[in-house]
């Protein structure tokens, strides 16, 4: 009888150890299937891809393309018609109601110390009113945060206040750096009109030192109308100058004008295409990044970049036979600049429609060398995400963490999606972001390939794994 139950425990462990091995075997094949995919989607956008060429129209005839302007829809045009020439299966529009704000003649500053006089270059912040005619004059009081504006108060009236808190140079993701400091940007005219405040100006958001302005979205939130005040942006070197000055006479003042003024809502559109899944058509995978950018340059980082390389991922896939097994849409979001009402559209009727999500990526974060994704997803998930290290390690994306995942996509969020962002290298993004400087010229051709081609891994990987 011992002999017998030796040899019972004997084969179970042969046949343990047998299927140990097998399915070690099945992985193997599996991890090895999918890193040929991946290879062959590189390989693909590195020798064959088209993202640079169509960043180079939407960049260089189009230009930039604040909502509600002309240049907008024709972009939108141009994205459908594009997607349309690809053969996709599904092409469309999904019309959105968009702010339409103007910025109008080109700003001027100044200030005098000493009879000497100084222009400073300065941009209105998006969704500001305008100074009368003539402009406005006044003393400034330089501040570091919202908090110290609310300790001055009455100290305010009639002033204008300068809110001069930079980037916390510290951090190594300059993400961070610029969510530390862009509540000034947002909400300092806000905060300072109820005071009696004639005028905000507020540092650019950039670590960059330069003469460049980098415009952004402000809001009034609901205060009274008198006590709005118009506000602009100024250039770090203008910034560092006035800051010096204002020690040698607290007094100066400082003169400022803008026309910018906002106009009705309009008309406007999503752009939508899909590549229909084989199994199970129902159940969409997102990818985009949007259409809109602010008008002092082309927008080609922010987020033209997001945009040609959303667009490359379905190409990708029909290049090289993928033929996905759920849905795959790409969506050119309208007005993520100055209201994310195309965000927010597309959920809404996501919604309505009871369309079942299971994944939505997005790129907004520049053209440059990738580094990987963050995520927002299930705890099951979130293991089987950080499993594909090895697979995608190899193409420099190694950075994958749970983290924010996009401003678009983000109203998309419930218990059973899981969200993404494409992480590139961030060092050189706020150089440009949101100032005349974001141009074609500053995107790398390789860069941006290598962006859309991990956007495309990342999906394929979604498309094979996820339920």
């Amino acid at each position: 009888m011992k002999h017998i139950f030796t040899c019972i425990i004997l084969i179970i462990t042969l046949s343990s150890c047998t299927n140990v091995k097998n399915s070690k075997t099945t992985e193997n094949q599996v991890n090895k299937k999918d890193s040929i995919v991946i290879k062959n989607i590189f390989n693909t956008a590195l020798t064959n891809g088209q993202s640079y060429q169509w960043l180079d129209y939407l960049s260089n005839e189009i230009g930039g393309r604040l909502s509600g302007s002309h240049e907008s829809i024709a972009a939108i045009l141009w994205g459908e018609r594009l997607m349309q020439d690809l053969r996709f299966d599904k092409v469309w529009l999904q019309d959105v109601m968009v702010p339409n704000w103007y910025r109008g003649e080109k700003e001027e500053a100044s200030f005098t110390l000493n009879t000497e006089k100084y222009n400073v270059p300065i941009c209105a912040l998006g969704g500001s009113i305008p100074t009368p005619v003539t402009g406005i004059t006044g003393e400034v009081i330089e501040v570091q945060n919202l908090e110290e504006v609310e300790s001055l108060g009455e100290k305010l009236r009639g002033k204008i206040v300068f809110f001069n808190r930079p980037f916390d140079n510290t951090h190594i993701q300059t993400f961070k750096a610029y969510g530390g400091c862009v509540d000034q940007r947002y909400a300092g005219a806000m905060v300072c009109g109820k005071f009696g405040a004639i005028g905000a100006i507020v540092r650019s958001m950039t670590s960059s030192i330069d003469d460049y302005p980098h415009t952004g979205a402000m809001s009034y939130g609901d205060i009274a109308e008198n006590e709005k005040v118009p506000t602009a942006a100024i250039s770090t070197k203008a910034a560092n100058l006035l800051s010096e000055k204002l020690k040698e006479n607290p007094t100066l003042k400082f003169y400022f004008k803008q026309s910018c003024k906002t106009l009705p809502d309009e008309p406007s559109h999503n752009v939508i295409g899909e590549l229909i899944g084989t199994e199970f058509p129902d159940k969409i995978i997102t990818v985009g990044g949007h259409i809109d950018s602010w008008d002092l340059g082309d927008g080609s980082h922010d987020d033209g970049a997001g945009i040609v390389q959303s667009i490359e991922v379905l190409r990708l896939f029909k290049l090289n036979g993928i033929k996905p097994k759920h849905t795959i849409r790409c969506v050119l979001f309208i007005n993520e600049e100055n209201g994310l009402r195309g965000g927010k559209k597309y959920a809404e009727e996501a919604k309505a429609k009871n369309e079942n999500h299971i994944a939505a990526l997005e790129s907004d974060s520049g053209g440059f060398t990738p580094r990987g994704f963050t995520f927002e997803a299930t705890n099951e998930n979130a293991e089987l995400f950080l499993s594909w290290k090895p697979l995608l390690a190899p193409y420099g994306l190694s950075e994958i963490e749970e983290g924010h995942s996009g401003a678009d996509i983000g109203p998309l969020k419930s218990e059973t999606i899981s969200l993404f962002g494409y992480r590139p290298d961030s060092q050189r993004y706020f150089d440009y972001h949101h100032a005349e400087t974001d141009t074609f010229d500053k995107v790398n051709k390789r860069e941006l390939e290598l962006g859309a081609a991990s956007m495309a891994s990342l999906v394929y990987l979604l498309d094979t794994y996820l339920k």
